[in-house]
């Protein structure tokens, strides 16, 4: 049944947005989560962690939340939030989880989209879970400050202020604000949180975003 609600939300999604060609190359990424669920399928109602290589390189992401029954880290680095939303059903419905947490929309900026894109891209995303998934709830991961890419910041801080903006006053989504604790009193990105390409985070990263995210999973 959940099927059948799913393929509806994503052709309303699709009224949002379009979906480029070049997102097939995930393919290979999607189907290696798919052969690793025949094997090990994870029980319904977990948390889903989605989006760019920031959810993909977190080491250990499933014990720095033990507390929980199930975690499902579904990353695939380089990933925009349109890939999220064009692989919406293989990556998240198909779980049926209690809560889906995304990362995305850094690779988007970067490529040049706008902040008003970002949002029209996380809009179809959270419409295309909450009309599959009525009961789930949708967490958006802000947009994180980086030393390789602070020429956006500007356009970060513009993406964040409208996701938060849209998930106010909706009880089905969540933002959790990772930007402001990972900037310093200059308003620049603090470069102890980074490895050594500056762009992707290091464990001294990873622990803060585990305390900023662990208050919004109840």
């Amino acid at each position: 049944m959940w099927l059948l609600a799913a393929s509806g939300a994503l052709a309303d999604a699709a009224k949002i947005t379009s979906v480029p060609q070049e997102t097939t190359v995930w393919d290979a990424a999607v189907e290696a989560f798919a052969a690793e669920d025949r094997d090990h399928a994870p029980p319904p109602g977990g948390i889903v962690f989605v989006g760019s290589s920031s959810i993909r390189l977190w080491k250990g992401l499933e014990q720095q939340f033990r507390d929980e029954p199930v975690i499902i880290k579904r990353g695939f680095g380089g990933s925009r939030l349109s890939d999220c939303v064009h692989y919406l059903d293989r990556l998240v419905i198909r779980y049926n989880p209690s809560m889906v947490l995304v990362y995305a929309g850094d690779n988007d900026l970067a490529e040049g989209r706008t902040p008003e894109q970002v949002l029209q891209q996380f809009e179809a995303f959270a419409r295309g879970v909450h009309q599959a998934l009525p009961t789930t709830r949708i967490a958006f991961i802000s947009v994180k400050p980086s030393p390789a890419r602070a020429a956006l910041i500007p356009r970060m801080r513009e993406t964040n202020t409208l996701v938060r903006q849209y998930t106010t006053g909706k009880p089905w989504l969540d933002f959790v604000d990772v930007f402001t604790p990972m900037t310093g009193p200059g308003g620049g990105p603090r470069a102890e949180l980074f490895q050594p390409d500056a762009l992707h985070l290091n464990e001294a990263g990873y622990t803060l975003w585990k305390e900023a995210i662990r208050p919004h999973l109840h």
